[in-house]
């Protein structure tokens, strides 16, 4: 069997993208078009996620629906119900999230909860409704993005690197209860990697680290996804991981502290 047929029967026909339009989320469904899997592509920018589903289905042949839609939405699954009702979904990546960058007590309270309700909220809803079918099917996966910046409090981080280690939790949780029911639950930890939302925070003309390319992180992703229950994303950054658990907690924090702390403040509603 191949490794594509292996993967349509394993996570097909559909796989639904949250947080697909740009960044690491349109790289996801670039490289599961590749497997041959129909796509279902969320996020609450509508241009540039119409343009994602459009390129994917001239290169790829697949069919693909595109949902703009805030996922901050408490209703979040009443307006995309109609969207998926007839679609087989054997894949979620749920991908979005707010990574805003700002000391705790300049960042609104609204704009905090927006975080919770994109980053931790989302997901929760998402897997409640679509884990079940693919648990009656006996297949299936879920993918949670959480980050490397969820592993130890930082500074200009707190909300942010919080709603990771959530996710970080929620997807080993369902990694050990969804497994003995065929579906496979995977989380990834990335590093820097260079999307829309790492470069707003570096300083123009500067890169604070090397950072990785979308595609090498989802292609480990994929790779990983029914093997593990966690991935850190490359190799860098596992041997970063080991340093930083390797020491007293709060020399990790004073660490990793002092890094974020030059991470260019971008909670500001951007210019006209």
């Amino acid at each position: 069997m191949s490794t594509d047929t292996a993967f349509r029967s394993k996570y097909g026909p559909w796989a639904l993208v949250a947080g697909a339009a740009v960044g690491l989320g349109a790289e996801y469904a670039r490289q599961i078009a590749a497997h041959g899997l129909n796509l279902v592509l969320l996020d609450r920018d509508g241009d540039p996620l119409r343009a994602t589903a459009e390129d994917i289905r001239s290169r790829c042949g697949v069919q693909t629906t595109s949902v703009v839609l805030d996922l901050a939405r408490p209703d979040i699954l009443d307006a995309l119900r109609p969207q998926i009702s007839d679609l087989e979904i054997g894949l979620v990546v749920y991908n979005a999230a707010i990574s805003t960058v700002a000391p705790f007590l300049e960042v609104q309270p609204a704009h905090c909860e927006m975080m919770v309700d994109v980053n931790c909220r989302g997901p929760i809803r998402l897997a409640h409704a679509l884990l079940p079918p693919m648990v009656r099917r006996g297949r299936g996966g879920l993918i949670l993005m959480s980050s490397m910046s969820g592993n130890v409090g930082s500074t200009q981080l707190a909300i942010y690197a919080a709603t990771k280690a959530f996710n970080l939790v929620l997807a080993e949780a369902l990694w050990a209860e969804m497994g003995p029911h065929g579906v496979d639950v995977l989380a990834v930890q990335p590093g820097a990697t260079r999307t829309p939302g790492w470069i707003s925070s570096q300083r123009p003309g500067e890169e604070m680290m090397p950072a990785m390319e979308p595609a090498d992180v989802v292609r480990e992703a994929l790779a990983t996804l029914g093997v593990e229950p966690t991935v850190v994303a490359g190799e860098v950054n596992r041997q970063g991981a080991a340093l930083l658990a390797s020491l007293p907690r709060r020399q990790a924090i004073e660490l990793v502290s002092a890094i974020t702390a030059t991470l260019v403040r971008n909670d500001r509603a951007p210019k006209a």
